[in-house]
């Protein structure tokens, strides 16, 4: 049964984020249509897609929390689960700046 909820979190998790870029980019199409008839529609659409994204960033975070509870460790061996661990601690890094960046710029697409 963990090893299923394992697997299910970190699907959420990934469906989330991808969910999230996807926001991203629907906010910027939707940015760059020029017609100026459709604005008010427009802007109420994009803040629906801007608090989806929110959403999606809470259940990433959710998400990953619970993954690091339900993490079976040592699957790799031990020399190349501390580097996969420095790696992972990379990767979010890098991941938690790309989503601060990209949720601030869909924020200024939105409330601009």
């Amino acid at each position: 049964m963990k090893k299923a909820f394992t697997i299910f979190i970190g699907f959420i998790h990934d469906f989330a984020a991808g969910c999230w870029a996807a926001t991203v980019l629907v906010i910027y199409w939707l940015n760059r249509i020029p017609n100026k008839d459709l604005a008010d529609v427009l802007t109420d659409i994009k803040k629906d897609f801007f608090h989806i994204s929110l959403i999606c960033v809470v259940i990433v975070f959710l998400a990953g929390i619970g993954r690091t509870f339900t993490y079976i460790s040592n699957v790799y061996g031990e020399d190349a689960e501390k580097t996969r661990r420095k790696m992972l601690i990379v990767k979010h890094v890098a991941l938690l700046l790309f989503f601060g960046i990209g949720t601030y710029w869909q924020y200024t697409m939105v409330f601009k």
